[in-house]
């Protein structure tokens, strides 16, 4: 089930007693010691998490948050109040707040909404009201618990639990907008423990989306997830330490996408480049990376976890080209940036929640399939890695500069994957990376939908993607040879 746009803003007149009268006060208020621009964003969340470990629930809670943070702009400089109460009252002294952080000259006050755009519908509308939709989730990490416990009795400790999420979302601005949203949020996580004697392990898996709990229920279940966990952990008590060095690196497809994202994505965000800060800042047009690299970042994509049919700014998500063929295309920008810079705006303003100002945040952002197929990219490496999927890792947005550890990584010899290693680490410089790219794979994929990124202190979910992909030089760290 979706709503339309006059459902969406229905609940917040009807449930919360907003009236547009009452934001077009706001706004005048938010204006009135003489900011550029103000904006109101509404935004409701139900929210419901439950864990289970050694096989008994220990956590279930639910929540429920509402409030609107009002914003000003004049010139470089933002206003910002936030208020958990909606009275008109404290509605208006917090526009009276963030009009007093960022006045300037007298502006003219707007006349009026308009609905932004009918916007796509890219999800279905979940929620969790309900007590049976609650048995439903625990009998979700029941069987994951079960299911990891099964698959070998090497396995000495499960955890496992579901967070969701419904998230009401309304976008009232001095320009004219007037956009809503309501945006469903689920994830399935597994961590697994595994030991043989004296060597341990562990493993971990999860998935999910802007989905139903139907999702769950088809390819990717709980047990899909249980049994990626205990296989990663398994392979891992026979481990052979990870060799160091530079040498060639395969990267495998789906969540590795997650270096990219760190690397790469962060630099091409608008704020860095106008505050010169990214190592990106000044190479619009240039050759950034090998040309068989295209990057797009693509809020989209249906059901996907980074997807939004509307940004935390009310503007329709869209599908960005920022690295073609290597040369560097552009920038993820937001309203503020794109007026500052002259870029157009490409629906990439995105906050945490309304106790935050929204900034230019990545949705999907992957590399685009090449042309090669992925056992001939094995079959050209003579001595290397391959790294299949990652653990955390760590940029420099200023120069690029990355580490990050591989949860799941095999040595190539002669052109065959033989042993799993442990302890790998991938060093690196995210634009010099990209140069060494020598073969794309067409096998495209992207992550099970588990990413969260995080920005000057603020979360939002994301995706990653990539098909196999061949550098012709990377450092790895490890202690092996």
């Amino acid at each position: 089930m979706t709503l339309p746009f006059a459902d969406h803003k229905r609940y917040f007149i009807e449930k919360l007693g907003i009236s547009e009268r009452l934001m077009e006060r706001c706004l005048g208020e938010a204006l009135s010691a003489g900011g550029e621009y103000a904006d109101l964003y509404f935004e409701s969340v139900t929210s419901t998490s439950l864990a289970m470990d050694e096989s008994l629930v220990k956590t279930a809670s639910q929540g429920i948050s509402v409030g609107c943070g009002i914003r000003v702009l004049s010139g470089e400089r933002t206003g910002y109040a936030y208020t958990d109460d909606l009275s008109s009252e404290r509605l208006m002294k917090a526009a009276r707040t963030a009009a007093l952080i960022a006045s300037g000259p007298a502006k003219e006050l707007m006349s009026g909404f308009r609905h932004t755009v009918d916007s796509p519908s890219l999800y279905p509308v979940a929620g969790a009201e309900s007590d049976s939709e609650i048995l439903a989730k625990l009998k979700l990490i029941e069987r994951a618990d079960k299911a990891a416990r099964a698959y070998d009795p090497r396995i000495t400790q499960v955890r496992a639990g579901i967070n969701d999420e419904l998230r009401r979302i309304l976008v009232a601005a001095s320009d004219g907008t007037f956009a809503s949203d309501t945006q469903p949020l689920a994830r399935l996580n597994v961590f697994v423990l595994a030991k043989d004697g004296a060597n341990t392990s562990k493993g971990t898996s999860g998935g999910g989306g802007r989905v139903m709990l139907d999702f769950f229920e088809g390819e990717k279940s709980p047990e899909h997830f249980a049994s990626e966990a205990a296989r990663t952990a398994i392979l891992q008590l026979d481990a052979v330490e990870a060799p160091a060095g530079e040498m060639e690196v395969v990267l495998g497809p789906g969540w590795p996408g997650v270096l990219l994202h760190e690397a790469v994505g962060h630099g091409l965000e608008a704020d860095f480049n106008r505050k010169k800060t990214s190592a990106f800042a000044g190479l619009v047009g240039q050759q950034v990376a090998s040309s068989k690299v295209t990057v797009v970042d693509n809020g989209t994509m249906a059901n996907r976890r980074g997807s939004l049919n509307v940004d935390d700014e009310g503007t329709p998500t869209q599908e960005t080209v920022l690295i073609e063929n290597g040369i560097l295309k552009g920038f993820l920008s937001d309203k503020l940036n794109s007026r500052l810079m002259g870029l157009p705006n490409t629906g990439s303003g995105r906050r945490e929640s309304y106790h935050h100002i929204p900034m230019p945040r990545m949705t999907n952002t992957y590399m685009l399939n090449g042309e090669d197929m992925p056992e001939d990219i094995i079959k050209s490496v003579k001595r290397g890695l391959y790294a299949v999927n990652f653990g955390g890792g760590q940029v420099d947005i200023t120069n690029g500069k990355f580490v990050f550890s591989a949860s799941e990584a095999y040595l190539i010899e002669d052109g065959r994957v033989t042993r799993p290693v442990k302890g790998a680490t991938l060093i690196g410089n995210g634009p010099e990376a990209l140069k060494y790219v020598s073969m794309v794979g067409n096998d495209l994929a992207l992550d099970e939908g588990i990413g969260t990124c995080g920005k000057a202190g603020q979360s939002v979910p994301v995706g990653v993607g990539m098909p196999t992909v061949k550098l012709d030089r990377m450092t790895v760290g490890g202690t092996g040879r």
